[in-house]
């Protein structure tokens, strides 16, 4: 293992960064919580979905302008760091944001396993530890090739979304677009609060900025791009959803989208089933690369986390880091339930989404140049759409 004048390899373009941060977006979120979105919003699910959209953009533009002035893998740490001076919050909000990755990767990992016991008669425990030293071991062979096999992953997720897609929008209708029902706001508010979690994982690219070639340039177009694509899936799944099947039937289906597959195809979903085993794969693999470049960055600033700020001589990635991250990820996973780990994701990532628009401000106060830039009311919106998201979620426990 090398310390000191270790760096990670910088090969990772604009195509391969953008599917990544799709990947991770896309995660098993949209296979999971549609049902759950359904059940709160009925056929106004869509309107959720671009609502929760509406929350994001400011602080994911945020994170774009960010990740040009702090080009590092420290991510929001270093922002913080750079933004606020406070060295003892810019660790805290690390360590924060690497447990938020490990609950929302245990989260997208016992979801996955879901939708594998559908395919195959297969004990949960062990499937939960099968797959994560996988993808562990993915991890540890280099960014490049866990991009790559991410990438692949994320090509198929989008398969399966666009067949979902043609599926809902060729079966019946049953619902008369002509006639719905009056929209009932707090439901739709809350459901817009639960999809908030599909669209998390922007937040996770930016820790790959030593590895990626003209990261200044690179990153945040990669941000943008992801986020925007994402963006208009969602709203096609989520509206060929609700014209095929009942929302009721989707709110009491542990794999909705499975449903929609059935209704205008007729067969049994067992391919479905199998892409979303693949995209929680995706979700997987994203947040144990976020925690370990996350932590090889605080490892840098901070003497007590330096053991992480070391990468092998021959592989090229920070092993103890990596090692670390997968091994809690699969404990999380083991030990909890899907809907309180996500619930726990989100609340971490909307608290140090607040933060790290607040470093942003302070820094375009201090320096209004750079290679990237918003407008100056984008932070001050991702503040306070963060702050709302955070007390809708806590509000409807």
């Amino acid at each position: 293992m090398e310390q000191g004048g270790a760096e990670l390899k910088r090969n990772i373009g604009l195509p391969l960064l953008t599917l990544y941060g799709i990947g991770i977006i896309i995660g098993a979120g949209i296979y999971i919580l549609i049902g759950t979105v359904a059940e709160r919003a009925g056929v106004y699910a869509p309107l959720a979905f671009v609502l929760a959209g509406i929350v994001a953009l400011p602080t994911a533009l945020s994170y774009a302008e960010l990740s040009s002035r702090v080009p590092e893998a420290g991510g929001v740490a270093a922002y913080i760091e750079k933004g606020m001076g406070l060295h003892r919050l810019s660790l805290l909000v690390g360590l924060f944001l690497v447990v938020s990755g490990i609950f929302s990767g245990a989260a997208v990992l016992r979801g996955g396993v879901g939708y594998l016991a559908a395919l195959m008669d297969v004990s949960e425990p062990l499937a939960i530890i099968g797959v994560g030293a996988v993808l562990m071991a993915v991890a540890l062979v280099g960014v490049f090739e866990s991009l790559l096999v991410a990438g692949i992953f994320t090509l198929i997720e989008v398969a399966g979304l666009a067949l979902v897609i043609w599926a809902g929008f060729s079966a019946p209708a049953v619902i008369d677009i002509a006639h719905l029902p009056p929209p009932f706001w707090p439901g739709i508010g809350a459901a817009a609060a639960l999809a908030f979690f599909a669209y998390l994982g922007f937040e996770d690219m930016v820790n790959l900025a030593e590895e990626t070639r003209s990261a200044r340039r690179t990153m945040p177009i990669a941000i943008i791009l992801a986020v925007v694509l994402t963006s208009a899936l969602y709203f096609l799944v989520s509206a060929a959803a609700v014209r095929a099947v009942p929302a009721e039937a989707l709110a009491g289906s542990g794999k909705p989208l499975v449903l929609v597959w059935q209704a205008g195809f007729g067969h049994d979903g067992r391919t479905l089933a199998l892409i979303a085993v693949f995209s929680a794969l995706n979700g997987v693999l994203a947040q144990i690369i976020m925690g370990s470049r996350l932590l090889y960055g605080m490892g840098r600033h901070s003497r007590a986390l330096a053991v992480f700020h070391r990468v092998s001589p021959r592989l090229r990635t920070p092993v103890f880091a990596i090692l670390l991250v997968s091994v809690a990820l699969i404990a999380a996973a083991l030990a909890h339930d899907v809907a309180g780990l996500a619930k726990w994701a989100t609340s971490f990532l909307l608290t140090i989404f607040t933060v790290a628009n607040i470093s942003l401000i302070r820094m375009k106060r201090r320096q209004p140049d750079a290679p990237f830039r918003v407008p100056a009311i984008v932070p001050w919106l991702g503040v306070l759409f963060s702050l709302a998201a955070l007390v809708a979620s806590w509000g409807g426990a």
